[in-house]
């Protein structure tokens, strides 16, 4: 005759793994962190903690990535510097040129990480919940002084 206090061992081990489960949940890391560099995107690799995340694991801004293109607009009101021209003739006399223009200029970046670079590291948690993976955000370049 089995007791009913005594759970089976389908049960008991249950309750083992969900304990395992909340224990590796309690040990993730929960702030920002220092990471470096081990090579640079797109296949970025950084060293965090003595683990080696991989692309898969991270998240980068957009603006490290090489040939990143922002454009930017506005509008310019200024004038040149005075100059004067070379004959002496009153229409070459000192003046300057008012400059009342709008612009489109577009940056192309071509730097990005290297390897050896120092970066915040944050992770991030129930970026995708089915997967239930973890990720990291790889924030800014950071300098120790």
């Amino acid at each position: 005759m089995a007791n009913k206090n005594i759970p089976t061992a389908a049960q008991s081990m249950a309750s083992v793994v969900h304990e395992m489960h909340n224990i590796a949940r309690d040990a993730r890391p929960q702030q920002t962190m220092i990471g470096k560099v081990l090579a640079p995107p797109p296949a970025i690799k950084i060293e965090v903690n003595s683990i080696v995340l991989e692309a898969k694991d991270c998240y980068i801004s957009e603006y490290w990535l090489v040939d990143h293109a922002r454009t930017a607009r506005g509008h310019i009101i200024s004038a040149t510097q005075n100059r004067s021209g070379g004959s002496g003739d009153a229409a070459y006399a000192s003046h300057n040129h008012d400059i009342d223009n709008d612009y489109t200029d577009t940056i192309i970046y071509t730097d990005t990480l290297k390897p050896g670079d120092l970066v915040s590291v944050v992770p991030i948690y129930n970026a995708d919940p089915v997967k239930s993976e973890q990720l990291y955000w790889i924030g800014q370049k950071v300098v120790k002084l």
